[in-house]
């Protein structure tokens, strides 16, 4: 994680600050900055996704300046061709061959499929985490 060296409260509130709109299974959308971490609000409707979100940035940047904390750098978009090497053992390779066989798709899919499927619950677990420093921060505060 960046930190930013001390700036002021207007430099961090002038930064953009990238943000996911996730479907609430429940109803409405929660919406998270990942570089800012606790910074979480829900929404019942997309029309009030833009207000809603930058009162949760504003509010947490606020906050974290309030209580003496770093405040992370927003990410910054890369570019990727979506191909890259990868060396395996060879007893792995010739296992994830034939489960792509099995499955009738190529190993690229297969492999894809899986690291996209490990992917999504490395993040979930990250979320959690994410949650509950939140809430553990809202308990000391109350």
């Amino acid at each position: 994680m960046v930190v930013a060296a001390p700036r002021s409260l207007d430099d961090f509130l002038a930064l953009a600050y990238p943000f996911e709109a996730l479907t609430d299974p429940d109803g409405g959308y929660v919406v998270r900055f990942p570089d800012l971490p606790g910074c979480i609000t829900q929404i019942e409707t997309l029309d009030e996704l833009a207000g809603a979100a930058e009162e949760a940035r504003s509010l947490w940047i606020e906050t974290e300046i309030e209580l003496g904390r770093d405040i992370p750098l927003p990410s910054q978009a890369e570019e990727y061709s979506g191909k890259f090497n990868v060396r395996l053992p060879r007893a792995l390779h010739r296992s994830l061959a034939e489960a792509a066989r099995r499955n009738g798709v190529s190993l690229n899919h297969y492999v894809s499929d899986l690291l996209a499927r490990g992917d999504a619950q490395a993040r979930i677990e990250q979320q959690l985490r994410e949650l509950t420093g939140a809430v553990a921060r809202l308990g000391r505060t109350e």
